[in-house]
């Protein structure tokens, strides 16, 4: 799939599942009840043991029509293209490393890196990212995209860190093109409770499309 047509999406879905977890049954898991939630941006992180190897099972196990599978935690162009030719289809970092987004451009994946100031997003866009992951924005807030939407009107941002069903709207009203929602989406592994995760996830693509509208 092209890279455009992942980006449209992804920003059509609104919501980007970050997943991290202690085994691949765990991930797969979690993985499931997100997507029966109705969020089709999978983010799997590689703070996961044996990250790119799960990624290559997703990709083979769902077709990019339904689900989008993406890498996170992508540090260096090395990690990058491991994870591409696993078959994940964006790389998100929690920082901007120029050579990883070199790297997705080489390749045309879809790159989202992370900042949290005006000359870390100026950097990222530079560097030629498609998106800009504001990381953590839970230390920032909602009224931070209209800061930097301000000067720089033309940033797609995509908020990570602190984000949960109850405030994801408002970050969409705020400017964003989409949220990526890690642990206030999959806090329910820990305790098994799956059906928390695809719960919160339906509520989470419900408050965005509302937010929309």
């Amino acid at each position: 799939m092209e890279k455009l047509e992942v980006l449209r999406r992804l920003e059509e879905c609104g919501v980007v599942a970050v997943v991290r977890g202690n085994s691949e049954e765990e991930v797969m898991k979690i993985i499931d009840a997100c997507i029966a939630g109705g969020i089709i941006g999978i983010e799997v992180t590689f703070t996961v043991p044996g990250a790119a190897d799960i990624i290559k099972a997703l990709a083979k196990r769902y077709d990019p029509k339904d689900v989008l599978i993406g890498a996170g935690t992508v540090l260096d162009p090395e990690t990058a293209r491991a994870a591409i030719l696993a078959g994940a289809q964006f790389v998100v970092s929690p920082c901007l490393n120029a050579e990883t987004v070199k790297m997705c451009l080489r390749y045309q994946i879809a790159c989202m890196p992370g900042a949290m100031t005006i000359k870390e997003t100026v950097d990222c866009l530079e560097a030629g990212a498609d998106i800009v992951k504001l990381f953590p924005g839970n230390l920032a807030g909602p009224k931070m995209i209209k800061n930097i939407k301000g000067p720089l009107p033309q940033v797609r941002i995509m908020p990570t860190g602190g984000v949960n069903a109850e405030n994801a709207g408002e970050w969409i009203k705020a400017g964003a093109v989409a949220v990526g929602a890690g642990g206030d989406l999959t806090a329910g592994a820990k305790t098994g409770d799956y059906e928390s995760i695809t719960r919160i996830a339906k509520e989470m693509v419900a408050a965005v499309h509302e937010a929309r509208k």
